[in-house]
Protein backbone atom coordinates (compact mmCIF):
# COMPACT_ATOMS: atom_id res chain seq x y z
CA UNK A 1 0.00 0.00 0.00
CA UNK A 2 1.13 3.55 -0.72
CA UNK A 3 2.04 5.36 2.49
CA UNK A 4 0.26 8.56 3.47
CA UNK A 5 3.57 10.40 3.18
CA UNK A 6 4.07 9.24 -0.41
CA UNK A 7 0.47 10.11 -1.28
CA UNK A 8 1.05 13.59 0.13
CA UNK A 9 4.21 14.02 -1.97
CA UNK A 10 2.37 12.85 -5.09
CA UNK A 11 -0.47 15.30 -4.33
CA UNK A 12 2.01 18.18 -4.02
CA UNK A 13 3.74 17.10 -7.23
CA UNK A 14 0.39 17.12 -9.03
CA UNK A 15 -0.59 20.52 -7.64
CA UNK A 16 2.64 22.15 -8.74
CA UNK A 17 2.47 20.55 -12.17
CA UNK A 18 -0.88 22.32 -12.54
CA UNK A 19 0.61 25.61 -11.28
CA UNK A 20 3.56 25.29 -13.64
CA UNK A 21 1.23 25.24 -16.63
CA UNK A 22 -0.95 28.02 -15.21
CA UNK A 23 1.59 30.85 -15.70
CA UNK A 24 1.23 30.63 -19.48
CA UNK A 25 -2.46 29.71 -19.57
CA UNK A 26 -3.59 32.59 -17.34
CA UNK A 27 -1.39 35.01 -19.28
CA UNK A 28 -3.29 34.10 -22.48
CA UNK A 29 -6.59 35.09 -20.89
CA UNK A 30 -5.48 38.39 -19.33
CA UNK A 31 -5.87 41.24 -19.95
CA UNK A 32 -7.10 40.92 -23.53
CA UNK A 33 -10.21 38.89 -22.75
CA UNK A 34 -10.72 39.30 -18.99
CA UNK A 35 -9.36 41.89 -16.62
CA UNK A 36 -7.40 40.35 -13.71
CA UNK A 37 -9.85 41.06 -10.87
CA UNK A 38 -12.82 39.97 -12.98
CA UNK A 39 -11.01 36.74 -13.76
CA UNK A 40 -10.41 36.19 -10.03
CA UNK A 41 -14.14 36.55 -9.35
CA UNK A 42 -14.90 33.97 -12.06
CA UNK A 43 -12.20 31.68 -10.69
CA UNK A 44 -13.41 31.87 -7.09
CA UNK A 45 -17.09 31.47 -7.99
CA UNK A 46 -16.31 28.35 -10.01
CA UNK A 47 -14.05 26.80 -7.38
CA UNK A 48 -16.50 27.65 -4.56
CA UNK A 49 -19.32 25.83 -6.37
CA UNK A 50 -17.07 22.81 -6.98
CA UNK A 51 -15.90 22.62 -3.34
CA UNK A 52 -19.43 22.88 -2.00
CA UNK A 53 -20.62 20.24 -4.47
CA UNK A 54 -17.80 17.93 -3.36
CA UNK A 55 -18.53 18.76 0.29
CA UNK A 56 -22.07 17.42 -0.09
CA UNK A 57 -20.58 13.90 -0.25
CA UNK A 58 -18.91 14.28 3.14
CA UNK A 59 -20.30 14.47 6.64
CA UNK A 60 -21.15 18.02 7.62
CA UNK A 61 -18.65 19.21 10.22
CA UNK A 62 -19.42 21.81 12.86
CA UNK A 63 -17.02 24.77 12.82
CA UNK A 64 -16.17 25.97 16.31
CA UNK A 65 -16.41 29.68 17.07
CA UNK A 66 -12.68 29.80 17.73
CA UNK A 67 -11.98 28.62 14.16
CA UNK A 68 -13.95 31.26 12.27
CA UNK A 69 -11.30 33.95 12.65
CA UNK A 70 -8.62 31.59 11.31
CA UNK A 71 -10.87 30.55 8.42
CA UNK A 72 -11.48 34.20 7.58
CA UNK A 73 -7.76 34.96 7.64
CA UNK A 74 -7.17 31.94 5.39
CA UNK A 75 -9.76 33.37 3.00
CA UNK A 76 -8.03 36.77 3.05
CA UNK A 77 -4.47 35.51 2.50
CA UNK A 78 -5.12 32.24 0.66
CA UNK A 79 -7.86 33.39 -1.73
CA UNK A 80 -8.44 37.14 -1.86
CA UNK A 81 -5.00 38.74 -1.50
CA UNK A 82 -3.21 35.75 -3.00
CA UNK A 83 -5.26 35.53 -6.19
CA UNK A 84 -5.95 39.24 -6.71
CA UNK A 85 -2.27 40.14 -6.47
CA UNK A 86 -1.17 37.16 -8.56
CA UNK A 87 -3.48 37.89 -11.48
CA UNK A 88 -2.98 41.66 -11.28
CA UNK A 89 0.78 41.07 -11.13
CA UNK A 90 0.91 38.49 -13.92
CA UNK A 91 -1.00 40.82 -16.24
CA UNK A 92 1.70 43.47 -15.70
CA UNK A 93 4.87 41.37 -15.77
CA UNK A 94 6.31 38.31 -17.52
CA UNK A 95 5.82 34.64 -16.54
CA UNK A 96 9.61 34.40 -16.05
CA UNK A 97 9.66 37.33 -13.62
CA UNK A 98 6.71 35.84 -11.74
CA UNK A 99 8.48 32.49 -11.46
CA UNK A 100 11.66 34.13 -10.17
CA UNK A 101 9.81 36.15 -7.53
CA UNK A 102 7.86 33.12 -6.30
CA UNK A 103 11.08 31.52 -5.04
CA UNK A 104 10.81 33.78 -1.99
CA UNK A 105 7.75 31.83 -0.72
CA UNK A 106 9.56 28.88 0.96
CA UNK A 107 11.91 31.27 2.76
CA UNK A 108 8.98 33.25 4.13
CA UNK A 109 7.14 30.04 5.06
CA UNK A 110 10.14 28.78 7.02
CA UNK A 111 10.40 32.05 8.97
CA UNK A 112 6.66 32.39 9.62
CA UNK A 113 6.35 28.70 10.59
CA UNK A 114 9.10 29.15 13.12
CA UNK A 115 7.30 32.13 14.67
CA UNK A 116 3.70 30.83 14.55
CA UNK A 117 4.00 27.03 14.66
CA UNK A 118 7.39 26.75 16.37
CA UNK A 119 8.62 24.67 13.43
CA UNK A 120 12.37 24.24 13.84
CA UNK A 121 14.69 25.88 11.33
CA UNK A 122 17.16 23.07 10.81
CA UNK A 123 20.36 22.97 8.79
CA UNK A 124 18.77 20.48 6.37
CA UNK A 125 15.81 22.80 5.71
CA UNK A 126 18.08 25.78 5.08
CA UNK A 127 20.30 23.65 2.82
CA UNK A 128 17.24 22.29 1.00
CA UNK A 129 15.68 25.68 0.37
CA UNK A 130 19.02 27.12 -0.77
CA UNK A 131 19.55 24.19 -3.14
CA UNK A 132 16.00 24.46 -4.46
CA UNK A 133 16.35 28.21 -5.05
CA UNK A 134 19.57 27.61 -6.97
CA UNK A 135 17.88 25.07 -9.23
CA UNK A 136 14.79 27.18 -9.90
CA UNK A 137 16.75 30.37 -10.60
CA UNK A 138 19.27 28.54 -12.79
CA UNK A 139 16.46 27.26 -14.99
CA UNK A 140 14.48 30.51 -15.09
CA UNK A 141 17.48 32.73 -15.79
CA UNK A 142 18.74 30.39 -18.51
CA UNK A 143 15.63 31.19 -20.54
CA UNK A 144 16.73 34.78 -20.87
CA UNK A 145 13.20 36.10 -21.44
CA UNK A 146 12.67 37.89 -18.18
CA UNK A 147 14.02 41.21 -17.02
CA UNK A 148 13.12 43.53 -14.17
CA UNK A 149 12.58 47.18 -14.97
CA UNK A 150 10.25 50.14 -14.66
CA UNK A 151 7.76 48.56 -17.08
CA UNK A 152 7.32 45.50 -14.87
CA UNK A 153 7.89 47.07 -11.43
CA UNK A 154 4.23 47.23 -10.38
CA UNK A 155 3.53 43.71 -11.60
CA UNK A 156 6.68 42.40 -9.92
CA UNK A 157 5.62 44.07 -6.65
CA UNK A 158 2.19 42.44 -6.84
CA UNK A 159 3.76 39.01 -7.42
CA UNK A 160 6.02 39.50 -4.40
CA UNK A 161 2.99 40.40 -2.25
CA UNK A 162 1.21 37.35 -3.65
CA UNK A 163 4.14 35.17 -2.58
CA UNK A 164 4.12 36.66 0.92
CA UNK A 165 0.36 36.20 1.21
CA UNK A 166 0.55 32.57 0.12
CA UNK A 167 3.33 31.94 2.66
CA UNK A 168 1.13 33.29 5.46
CA UNK A 169 -1.78 31.17 4.24
CA UNK A 170 0.23 27.93 4.27
CA UNK A 171 1.19 28.49 7.88
CA UNK A 172 -2.13 29.66 9.34
CA UNK A 173 -4.23 26.99 7.58
CA UNK A 174 -2.13 24.13 9.00
CA UNK A 175 -3.84 23.97 12.46
CA UNK A 176 -7.23 23.58 10.74
CA UNK A 177 -5.94 20.41 9.06
CA UNK A 178 -5.76 18.71 12.46
CA UNK A 179 -9.42 19.46 13.23
CA UNK A 180 -11.33 19.26 9.94
CA UNK A 181 -11.42 17.43 6.64
CA UNK A 182 -9.57 19.30 3.86
CA UNK A 183 -12.77 19.65 1.81
CA UNK A 184 -14.55 21.25 4.78
CA UNK A 185 -11.74 23.77 5.16
CA UNK A 186 -11.65 24.59 1.45
CA UNK A 187 -15.39 25.06 0.98
CA UNK A 188 -15.55 27.61 3.79
CA UNK A 189 -12.30 29.33 2.82
CA UNK A 190 -13.55 29.83 -0.73
CA UNK A 191 -17.03 30.96 0.32
CA UNK A 192 -15.53 33.58 2.62
CA UNK A 193 -12.96 34.42 -0.05
CA UNK A 194 -15.73 34.99 -2.61
CA UNK A 195 -17.42 37.49 -0.30
CA UNK A 196 -14.12 39.37 -0.01
CA UNK A 197 -13.15 39.44 -3.72
CA UNK A 198 -16.59 40.37 -5.09
CA UNK A 199 -16.28 44.12 -4.38
CA UNK A 200 -12.88 44.25 -6.10
CA UNK A 201 -13.71 42.42 -9.32
CA UNK A 202 -17.47 42.35 -9.80
CA UNK A 203 -17.56 45.38 -12.12
CA UNK A 204 -14.80 43.91 -14.29
CA UNK A 205 -16.68 40.61 -14.35
CA UNK A 206 -19.86 42.34 -15.57
CA UNK A 207 -18.08 44.12 -18.43
CA UNK A 208 -16.71 40.93 -20.03
CA UNK A 209 -17.74 40.55 -23.68
CA UNK A 210 -18.39 36.81 -23.54
CA UNK A 211 -19.53 36.43 -27.18
CA UNK A 212 -16.22 37.79 -28.48
CA UNK A 213 -14.04 35.35 -26.53
CA UNK A 214 -12.44 32.61 -28.72
CA UNK A 215 -13.20 28.97 -27.89
CA UNK A 216 -9.59 28.21 -26.92
CA UNK A 217 -9.74 30.97 -24.27
CA UNK A 218 -12.84 29.36 -22.78
CA UNK A 219 -10.88 26.12 -22.47
CA UNK A 220 -8.10 28.00 -20.70
CA UNK A 221 -10.61 29.59 -18.32
CA UNK A 222 -11.94 26.13 -17.48
CA UNK A 223 -8.38 24.96 -16.83
CA UNK A 224 -7.77 27.83 -14.38
CA UNK A 225 -11.05 27.23 -12.53
CA UNK A 226 -11.10 23.43 -12.43
CA UNK A 227 -7.42 22.59 -12.27
CA UNK A 228 -5.45 25.62 -11.03
CA UNK A 229 -8.02 26.50 -8.40
CA UNK A 230 -10.13 23.47 -7.46
CA UNK A 231 -7.77 20.52 -7.92
CA UNK A 232 -4.54 22.36 -7.06
CA UNK A 233 -5.93 23.80 -3.82
CA UNK A 234 -7.41 20.42 -2.93
CA UNK A 235 -4.14 18.59 -3.60
CA UNK A 236 -2.10 21.19 -1.71
CA UNK A 237 -4.49 20.98 1.23
CA UNK A 238 -4.22 17.19 1.24
CA UNK A 239 -0.44 17.48 1.25
CA UNK A 240 -0.55 20.04 4.04
CA UNK A 241 -2.63 17.62 6.11
CA UNK A 242 0.39 15.31 6.36
CA UNK A 243 3.33 17.68 5.78
CA UNK A 244 4.69 20.79 7.42
CA UNK A 245 4.23 24.08 5.52
CA UNK A 246 7.96 24.24 4.68
CA UNK A 247 7.70 20.94 2.77
CA UNK A 248 4.59 22.10 0.90
CA UNK A 249 6.24 25.39 -0.06
CA UNK A 250 9.50 23.84 -1.36
CA UNK A 251 7.48 22.21 -4.15
CA UNK A 252 7.04 25.67 -5.66
CA UNK A 253 10.53 25.23 -7.08
CA UNK A 254 9.24 22.39 -9.24
CA UNK A 255 6.80 24.64 -11.14
CA UNK A 256 9.21 26.07 -13.76
CA UNK A 257 10.92 22.69 -14.10
CA UNK A 258 7.67 20.82 -14.70
CA UNK A 259 6.51 23.47 -17.16
CA UNK A 260 9.80 23.09 -19.05
CA UNK A 261 9.52 19.31 -19.27
CA UNK A 262 5.91 19.54 -20.47
CA UNK A 263 7.20 21.76 -23.27
CA UNK A 264 9.76 19.04 -24.07
CA UNK A 265 7.05 16.37 -24.22
CA UNK A 266 4.97 18.56 -26.54
CA UNK A 267 7.98 19.08 -28.78
CA UNK A 268 8.20 22.81 -28.02
CA UNK A 269 11.51 22.55 -26.16
CA UNK A 270 14.46 20.19 -25.72
CA UNK A 271 16.25 18.69 -22.73
CA UNK A 272 19.47 20.61 -22.18
CA UNK A 273 22.17 21.09 -19.57
CA UNK A 274 20.19 23.76 -17.67
CA UNK A 275 17.14 21.52 -17.25
CA UNK A 276 19.16 18.52 -16.07
CA UNK A 277 21.17 20.53 -13.51
CA UNK A 278 18.03 22.33 -12.32
CA UNK A 279 16.18 19.04 -11.90
CA UNK A 280 19.01 17.61 -9.78
CA UNK A 281 19.20 20.72 -7.59
CA UNK A 282 15.43 21.07 -7.12
CA UNK A 283 14.75 17.42 -6.28
CA UNK A 284 17.72 17.45 -3.91
CA UNK A 285 16.23 20.51 -2.21
CA UNK A 286 12.82 18.84 -1.87
CA UNK A 287 14.46 15.76 -0.35
CA UNK A 288 16.51 17.74 2.17
CA UNK A 289 13.55 19.83 3.37
CA UNK A 290 11.26 16.79 3.72
CA UNK A 291 13.86 14.48 5.28
CA UNK A 292 13.69 13.82 9.02
CA UNK A 293 15.84 11.40 11.02
CA UNK A 294 13.00 10.49 13.40
CA UNK A 295 10.33 8.63 11.39
CA UNK A 296 7.73 9.23 14.10
CA UNK A 297 7.94 12.96 13.71
CA UNK A 298 5.59 14.73 11.30
CA UNK A 299 7.42 15.80 8.16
Amino acid sequence: MISKSLKAHLALLGANLIYGINYTVAKDVMPQHLQPSGFVVLRVIGACLLFWALGSFYKNEIIEKSDWLRLTLCAVFGVAVNQLFFFEGLSRTTPINAGILMVITPILVLIISNIVLREKITFLKIAGITTGISGALFLLLSKGKGGFGNNTFLGDTFIFLNAASYAIYLVIVKPLMFKHHPVTVMKWVFLLGLIIVLPFGFNEFLTVSWKNIPTVIYYEMVYVIVFTTFFAYLLNTYGLHYMNPSVVSIYIYLQPLLAAFIAVILGKDVIDFAKVISAILIFTGVYLVSYIPNKKEII
